[in-house]
Protein backbone atom coordinates (compact mmCIF):
# COMPACT_ATOMS: atom_id res chain seq x y z
CA UNK A 1 0.00 0.00 0.00
CA UNK A 2 2.79 2.41 0.85
CA UNK A 3 4.54 1.86 -2.48
CA UNK A 4 1.26 2.30 -4.35
CA UNK A 5 0.48 5.49 -2.46
CA UNK A 6 3.96 6.80 -3.22
CA UNK A 7 3.51 6.17 -6.95
CA UNK A 8 0.16 7.95 -6.93
CA UNK A 9 1.71 10.86 -5.06
CA UNK A 10 4.58 11.11 -7.57
CA UNK A 11 2.16 10.98 -10.50
CA UNK A 12 0.04 13.74 -8.98
CA UNK A 13 3.18 15.81 -8.45
CA UNK A 14 4.24 15.28 -12.07
CA UNK A 15 0.78 16.20 -13.30
CA UNK A 16 0.95 19.42 -11.29
CA UNK A 17 4.34 20.30 -12.77
CA UNK A 18 3.18 19.57 -16.31
CA UNK A 19 0.02 21.61 -15.78
CA UNK A 20 2.03 24.58 -14.52
CA UNK A 21 4.34 24.30 -17.53
CA UNK A 22 1.38 24.26 -19.93
CA UNK A 23 0.05 27.42 -18.31
CA UNK A 24 3.53 28.92 -18.61
CA UNK A 25 3.85 28.26 -22.35
CA UNK A 26 0.49 29.96 -22.79
CA UNK A 27 2.34 33.20 -22.00
CA UNK A 28 4.08 32.89 -25.39
CA UNK A 29 0.76 33.57 -27.12
CA UNK A 30 0.65 36.89 -25.28
CA UNK A 31 4.33 37.81 -25.65
CA UNK A 32 4.94 40.13 -28.62
CA UNK A 33 7.96 39.86 -30.87
CA UNK A 34 9.57 43.21 -30.10
CA UNK A 35 11.40 43.69 -33.40
CA UNK A 36 8.17 44.84 -35.02
CA UNK A 37 8.09 47.83 -32.66
CA UNK A 38 11.26 49.13 -34.30
CA UNK A 39 10.17 48.12 -37.80
CA UNK A 40 7.09 50.32 -37.49
CA UNK A 41 4.53 47.87 -38.86
CA UNK A 42 3.40 44.32 -38.25
CA UNK A 43 2.87 42.30 -35.12
CA UNK A 44 3.51 38.74 -34.06
CA UNK A 45 3.58 36.78 -30.82
CA UNK A 46 6.38 34.42 -29.86
CA UNK A 47 3.91 31.52 -30.11
CA UNK A 48 3.05 32.49 -33.70
CA UNK A 49 6.74 32.65 -34.51
CA UNK A 50 7.40 29.20 -33.01
CA UNK A 51 4.47 27.73 -34.90
CA UNK A 52 5.85 28.68 -38.31
CA UNK A 53 9.43 27.81 -37.30
CA UNK A 54 8.20 24.24 -36.72
CA UNK A 55 6.78 24.06 -40.24
CA UNK A 56 9.93 25.57 -41.74
CA UNK A 57 12.12 23.20 -39.74
CA UNK A 58 10.17 20.23 -41.01
CA UNK A 59 10.50 21.40 -44.62
CA UNK A 60 14.24 22.00 -44.27
CA UNK A 61 14.68 18.58 -42.66
CA UNK A 62 12.90 16.94 -45.59
CA UNK A 63 15.01 18.92 -48.05
CA UNK A 64 18.18 17.87 -46.23
CA UNK A 65 17.15 14.23 -45.98
CA UNK A 66 19.96 13.33 -43.55
CA UNK A 67 18.79 14.81 -40.26
CA UNK A 68 16.66 13.48 -37.44
CA UNK A 69 13.29 15.14 -38.10
CA UNK A 70 12.04 14.40 -34.59
CA UNK A 71 15.06 16.17 -33.11
CA UNK A 72 14.60 19.11 -35.49
CA UNK A 73 10.96 19.53 -34.47
CA UNK A 74 11.80 19.32 -30.77
CA UNK A 75 14.44 22.02 -31.16
CA UNK A 76 11.99 24.18 -33.13
CA UNK A 77 9.40 23.76 -30.40
CA UNK A 78 11.75 24.71 -27.54
CA UNK A 79 14.15 27.14 -29.23
CA UNK A 80 12.51 30.25 -27.70
CA UNK A 81 11.09 28.67 -24.53
CA UNK A 82 13.16 31.00 -22.30
CA UNK A 83 10.98 33.89 -23.50
CA UNK A 84 8.22 32.76 -21.16
CA UNK A 85 10.48 34.23 -18.47
CA UNK A 86 12.71 36.80 -20.14
CA UNK A 87 10.32 37.99 -22.86
CA UNK A 88 11.47 38.71 -26.43
CA UNK A 89 14.48 40.98 -26.64
CA UNK A 90 15.40 42.22 -30.11
CA UNK A 91 18.88 43.07 -31.36
CA UNK A 92 18.78 46.59 -29.88
CA UNK A 93 17.70 45.30 -26.45
CA UNK A 94 20.31 42.54 -26.49
CA UNK A 95 23.10 45.08 -26.95
CA UNK A 96 22.42 46.45 -23.47
CA UNK A 97 20.65 43.72 -21.51
CA UNK A 98 21.93 40.44 -20.05
CA UNK A 99 19.28 37.92 -21.08
CA UNK A 100 20.28 35.14 -18.65
CA UNK A 101 18.89 32.56 -21.06
CA UNK A 102 20.79 29.63 -19.60
CA UNK A 103 19.46 30.42 -16.14
CA UNK A 104 15.91 30.50 -17.54
CA UNK A 105 16.48 27.21 -19.36
CA UNK A 106 17.72 25.56 -16.15
CA UNK A 107 14.80 26.85 -14.10
CA UNK A 108 12.28 25.69 -16.69
CA UNK A 109 13.95 22.28 -16.96
CA UNK A 110 13.94 21.92 -13.18
CA UNK A 111 10.21 22.62 -13.10
CA UNK A 112 9.06 19.71 -15.28
CA UNK A 113 9.38 15.90 -15.10
CA UNK A 114 11.15 15.59 -18.45
CA UNK A 115 13.34 18.61 -17.86
CA UNK A 116 16.67 16.90 -18.47
CA UNK A 117 15.61 15.95 -22.00
CA UNK A 118 14.31 19.42 -22.68
CA UNK A 119 17.48 21.04 -21.35
CA UNK A 120 19.69 18.77 -23.47
CA UNK A 121 17.61 19.64 -26.56
CA UNK A 122 17.97 23.36 -25.90
CA UNK A 123 21.68 23.02 -25.15
CA UNK A 124 22.30 21.20 -28.42
CA UNK A 125 20.44 23.93 -30.26
CA UNK A 126 22.37 26.71 -28.53
CA UNK A 127 25.77 25.08 -29.14
CA UNK A 128 25.07 24.92 -32.88
CA UNK A 129 27.37 21.93 -33.46
CA UNK A 130 24.95 19.34 -34.82
CA UNK A 131 23.50 19.39 -38.32
CA UNK A 132 20.01 19.59 -36.80
CA UNK A 133 20.81 22.62 -34.65
CA UNK A 134 22.23 24.60 -37.58
CA UNK A 135 19.20 23.78 -39.64
CA UNK A 136 16.83 24.87 -36.85
CA UNK A 137 18.62 28.21 -36.51
CA UNK A 138 18.13 28.66 -40.23
CA UNK A 139 14.43 27.90 -39.74
CA UNK A 140 14.33 30.56 -37.02
CA UNK A 141 15.89 33.14 -39.34
CA UNK A 142 13.75 32.12 -42.30
CA UNK A 143 10.61 32.72 -40.26
CA UNK A 144 11.81 36.25 -39.58
CA UNK A 145 12.56 36.72 -43.28
CA UNK A 146 9.05 35.54 -44.18
CA UNK A 147 7.52 37.91 -41.64
CA UNK A 148 9.58 40.80 -43.00
CA UNK A 149 8.68 39.96 -46.60
CA UNK A 150 5.00 40.11 -45.64
CA UNK A 151 5.63 43.64 -44.38
CA UNK A 152 7.47 44.55 -47.60
CA UNK A 153 4.48 43.32 -49.62
CA UNK A 154 2.15 45.59 -47.67
CA UNK A 155 4.32 48.66 -48.24
CA UNK A 156 7.04 48.84 -45.59
CA UNK A 157 10.20 49.29 -47.66
CA UNK A 158 12.28 49.63 -44.50
CA UNK A 159 11.89 45.87 -44.04
CA UNK A 160 14.04 45.26 -47.14
CA UNK A 161 17.13 46.49 -45.29
CA UNK A 162 16.30 44.23 -42.36
CA UNK A 163 15.93 41.24 -44.68
CA UNK A 164 19.39 41.85 -46.11
CA UNK A 165 20.95 41.38 -42.67
CA UNK A 166 18.81 38.32 -41.88
CA UNK A 167 19.72 36.54 -45.12
CA UNK A 168 23.42 36.83 -44.26
CA UNK A 169 22.81 34.73 -41.14
CA UNK A 170 21.68 31.66 -43.09
CA UNK A 171 24.09 28.72 -43.20
CA UNK A 172 22.57 25.80 -45.11
CA UNK A 173 22.12 25.71 -48.89
CA UNK A 174 18.49 24.67 -48.38
CA UNK A 175 17.70 27.78 -46.35
CA UNK A 176 19.62 30.06 -48.71
CA UNK A 177 17.69 28.74 -51.71
CA UNK A 178 14.39 29.18 -49.88
CA UNK A 179 15.28 32.76 -48.93
CA UNK A 180 15.87 33.53 -52.60
CA UNK A 181 12.47 32.11 -53.49
CA UNK A 182 10.81 34.02 -50.66
CA UNK A 183 12.16 37.30 -52.02
CA UNK A 184 10.86 36.49 -55.50
CA UNK A 185 7.41 35.43 -54.32
CA UNK A 186 4.53 37.73 -53.39
CA UNK A 187 3.08 36.65 -50.05
CA UNK A 188 -0.37 36.65 -51.69
CA UNK A 189 0.58 34.12 -54.34
CA UNK A 190 -0.41 31.04 -52.36
CA UNK A 191 -4.07 32.01 -52.70
CA UNK A 192 -4.19 34.86 -55.24
CA UNK A 193 -1.60 34.06 -57.89
CA UNK A 194 -1.81 35.29 -61.48
CA UNK A 195 -3.80 32.32 -62.77
CA UNK A 196 -6.42 32.68 -60.08
CA UNK A 197 -6.71 36.39 -60.68
CA UNK A 198 -7.92 35.55 -64.18
CA UNK A 199 -10.74 33.48 -62.72
CA UNK A 200 -14.26 34.81 -62.29
CA UNK A 201 -14.17 33.37 -58.76
CA UNK A 202 -12.85 36.67 -57.43
CA UNK A 203 -15.74 38.48 -59.06
CA UNK A 204 -18.74 36.23 -58.45
CA UNK A 205 -17.40 33.24 -56.45
CA UNK A 206 -18.32 30.92 -59.29
CA UNK A 207 -21.96 31.96 -59.31
CA UNK A 208 -23.61 32.65 -62.68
Amino acid sequence: MKKSAKKVSEKESDNKKITNFLFEVGILARTPRSGFHFLGTGNQTVAEHINRVCFIGYMLAEMDGKVDISKVLQMCLFHDISETRISDLNYVHQKYVDRKEEEAHKDIADSIPFGAKVFDTIKEYEERQSRESVLVKDADNLEWILALKEEVDTGNTRALKWISSAVKRLKTPFAISLAKEIMETDSNDWWFDNERQKSDWWVNRGKK
